[in-house]
C-alpha cells in the first residue's frame, strides 16, 4: 500500500492523519518573532487569540527544496511509493519545490517512486483532496490509478469561504486598502473561491455575517448541480478560523437544504489562518466545476 503525504495547509485533524497513516509536512510561520512549524508548535486557539486580542500579525514561508528533500528522505525509510498531494501552486511555491525534491530523491534512490500532484486546493479543500485519495487507496486502487483520478477530477473540488476581517485579505494582496476600509465600515463580507488555476478570487459581497454564511450554501447549490441529489452520501468539509458556531450553522443549513449527513469540521491552521484571519468560515465539496 502506498503512502499518502500532504502539508499542514490541508487543515486535517491530527486524529484523521494518524488513523489513515498520512504523512504531513509542516509549513513554518513566524508570530511575534518566534518561528513555529517543524520543531515548535503553538496551540491554534492561542494563535487566533494573539491575532484577535493582541493584534499580532504572523507571516508564512513555503517548504523549500532542501526541507522537502529532508522530509521525503524520512518517508522513504519505510515507504517506497509516495503520493504527495500539494498545496495549490496558485498560492505558494511549495508544489514546485516538492516536485524538484522528489525528482532528486528518485534519481538517488531508483527503487523509490514519488508522484507529486498540485491539488490547486487550500485548507480543507486540500483535505478533501487527500480524503478522496485515502478512500481510493483503502478500496485497493494503485498509486497510479489514484493519481490519475485526482488529476482528472481536480477541477471538481470546489471552495467557498467568507472572512470576517477584510484587512487580512488586504495584507495578502487580495483586496485593495480602500476596499478593506470601506467594506469594514459598511460590514461588507466577501465570498471567495479558489479558481481553476488555484488562485484566491473574490466572487461576491454581501452585507452582514449571517448573509455571508447563507451565501456559501447558495454557492454550493449553484456549483453542485446534479451532484446535490446523486452524491448525498458525500463527505462535506468545513473549516473555520476559531468560529465553530458559524461553521456548525453552515453545516445545519446544508443538512436542511440538501439532506446531507456526512461532515468533517476542523479549525483552520496557522498557515492559512495567517492570510484569512479569525472568523473565517470555508466550505468544500465536489461540484460540476470550480
Amino acid at each position: 500500500m502506498f503512502k499518502i503525504v500532504t502539508e499542514s495547509t490541508a487543515d486535517l485533524p491530527k486524529e484523521y492523519l494518524e488513523k489513515h497513516n498520512i504523512g504531513c509536512m509542516p509549513i513554518s510561520y513566524i508570530l511575534d518573532g518566534v518561528t513555529y512549524g517543524r520543531d515548535k508548535e503553538l496551540d491554534w486557539k492561542e494563535f487566533y487569540a494573539m491575532m484577535r486580542e493582541e493584534g499580532k500579525m504572523p507571516t508564512t514561508s513555503q517548504i523549500n527544496p532542501v526541507e522537502a528533500k529532508e522530509y521525503f528522505e524520512e518517508f522513504i525509510k519505510t515507504d517506497k511509493e509516495i503520493l504527495h498531494l500539494a498545496f495549490s501552486s496558485g498560492l505558494s511555491g511549495t508544489y514546485n519545490n516538492l516536485r524538484m525534491a522528489a525528482a532528486e530523491i528518485m534519481e538517488e534512490h531508483p527503487d523509490v517512486k514519488i508522484i507529486v500532484i498540485d491539488s490547486l486546493c487550500a485548507s480543507m479543500g486540500e483535505g478533501l483532496f487527500v480524503h478522496k485519495a485515502v478512500t481510493m487507496r483503502d478500496a485497493g486502487k494503485t498509486m497510479e490509478e489514484t493519481a490519475q483520478w485526482l488529476q482528472e477530477n481536480v477541477q471538481n473540488f470546489v471552495h467557498a469561504f467568507t472572512v470576517n476581517d477584510l484587512f487580512h485579505l488586504y495584507r495578502g494582496g487580495r483586496v485593495s486598502k480602500t476596499t478593506a476600509v470601506i467594506g469594514t465600515l459598511a460590514s461588507i463580507k466577501p465570498t471567495l473561491h479558489v479558481d481553476r488555476e488555484g488562485r484566491l478570487i473574490v466572487i461576491g459581497k454581501v452585507r452582514g455575517r449571517k448573509k455571508s454564511l447563507h451565501a456559501l450554501v447558495n454557492y454550493m447549490e449553484e456549483k453542485m448541480g446534479a451532484r446535490a441529489q446523486e452524491n448525498r452520501d458525500d463527505m462535506i468539509f468545513i473549516s473555520h478560523g476559531d468560529a465553530l458556531e458559524d461553521a456548525e450553522y453552515v453545516r445545519d443549513l446544508i443538512k436542511e437544504r440538501f439532506g446531507m449527513e456526512h461532515f468533517m469540521i476542523n479549525h483552520i491552521g496557522p498557515t492559512i489562518g495567517t492570510h484569512a484571519g479569525p472568523g473565517t468560515v470555508a466550505l468544500f465539496f465536489m461540484g460540476d466545476s470550480r
